[in-house]
């Protein structure tokens, strides 16, 4: 039996943070930076965590400690934007066994996406610096794409990749990829190891069966 032909999958859409890298600390770091600059309180890991997953302006916006008009959250916005473009990697890193799994995938041909609702400008230059050509098609946050748990994003990566939707599976780790992959017609694999715990996730639908607590679990999901 040719197990490459058989395969439930020959299309993996990976959501970003929380799924291939671990980039809570430079997202909090930022964060704090921020905040501090402009004369407000610092936020806890475990804070940021429960922030993100809805963008990094929805991750400002839950994060500011206290009221602020719209010119001044633009610039807070920005200031960030800048802050995060020069120290997004000073403590990021993919999470174990994350590496070997793209190779394998390559080599067994089954393409890759990244797709999240972090800045387009941040996704690329992470995609590029972490994972090169394993991940062909990488898609952020930008103008005249509707943010995830819109389909609009991955269905654009589908279409980048030619791939089939029928054989092609969401990955993510937050509630909004859960509804991603619901909107956009796809199976969804969830995972634990990222910002959401198995018991968040059980609790925003995902199936008990299709919840990964390690990269192992998950490749034998994808086979």
């Amino acid at each position: 039996m040719d197990e490459k032909k058989n395969r439930r999958y020959d299309t993996v859409i990976f959501d970003l943070d929380g799924t291939l890298l671990d980039t809570l600390a430079d997202l909090t770091n930022s964060t704090n930076a921020v905040l501090k600059q402009f004369g407000m309180g610092s936020r806890t890991l475990d804070e940021v965590r429960a922030f993100v997953g809805n963008g990094i302006r929805n991750l400002l916006k839950r994060a500011v400690t206290r009221d602020v008009d719209e010119e001044e959250f633009d610039h807070i916005f920005q200031c960030f934007r800048e802050h995060y473009g020069l120290h997004c990697m000073d403590e990021t890193e993919p999470y174990p066994g994350i590496l070997s799994l793209l190779d394998w995938m390559d080599k067994e041909g089954i393409q890759t996406a990244i797709v999240s609702n972090k800045a387009d400008f941040a996704v690329k230059k992470l995609r590029d610096i972490y994972f090169g050509r394993l991940v062909p098609v990488a898609i952020g946050e930008q103008e005249g794409c509707r943010r995830k748990p819109a389909p609009d994003s991955v269905l654009k990566a589908l279409g980048e990749l030619g791939a089939d939707p029928g054989h092609a599976v969401y990955v993510g780790d937050s509630d909004v990829d859960l509804q991603t992959a619901k909107n956009a017609g796809l199976d969804c694999i969830a995972v634990s190891w990222g910002f959401r715990s198995r018991e968040f996730l059980l609790e925003h639908g995902a199936h008990p069966d299709r919840i990964a607590a390690n990269v192992k679990e998950l490749r034998e999901l994808l086979v």
